[in-house]
């Protein structure tokens, strides 16, 4: 959804205008979790999302600030994305959504071991990985 456009004032509906569909939180999940940070790597999650909808998505975050695209150091047809700071700040976001999941659904052994450890210090946790997540997209920048 373009910057410009929303529903109404509640912090709610206006953070779902941004972020609200499932493609956009998995894409974001990738940049933050999954090491992808091209169109092909994203087309490539497990979930199979369509190529229009991905450029839909990514340009709808970008617009919203909450991923900005550069040239990739490898190559000129290819695209880099990665997460603004406002999209890192969505990490306290989706590690509660990973903990409601895990509470309710089964889930791969590896991933409860990290919500189990994300849970003992919420903000020692997400203040780590925020931490980590600013390096990369830095190192990114530099790198490009």
């Amino acid at each position: 959804m373009e910057a410009s456009k929303k529903r109404s004032d509640c912090p709610l509906g206006i953070s779902l205008d941004v972020f609200g569909d499932k493609w956009s939180l998995l894409i974001i999940r990738d940049l933050m979790f999954g090491n992808k940070c091209t169109y092909n790597d994203f087309l490539k999650s497990g979930e199979g999302i369509a190529t229009n909808i991905l450029a839909s998505r990514l340009k709808g975050l970008e617009e919203n600030g909450v991923i900005e695209k550069s040239e990739h150091p490898d190559s000129k047809a290819k695209i880099l994305y990665r997460l603004t700071p406002k999209g890192i700040d969505l990490l306290p976001v989706l590690m509660e959504v990973y903990i409601w999941s895990e509470k309710y659904y089964e889930i791969p052994t590896d991933l409860k071991a990290t919500i189990k450890e994300a849970k003992k210090d919420k903000d020692k946790f997400a203040k780590q990985v925020m931490k980590e997540l600013k390096i990369k997209m830095t190192d990114k920048k530099s790198s490009s």
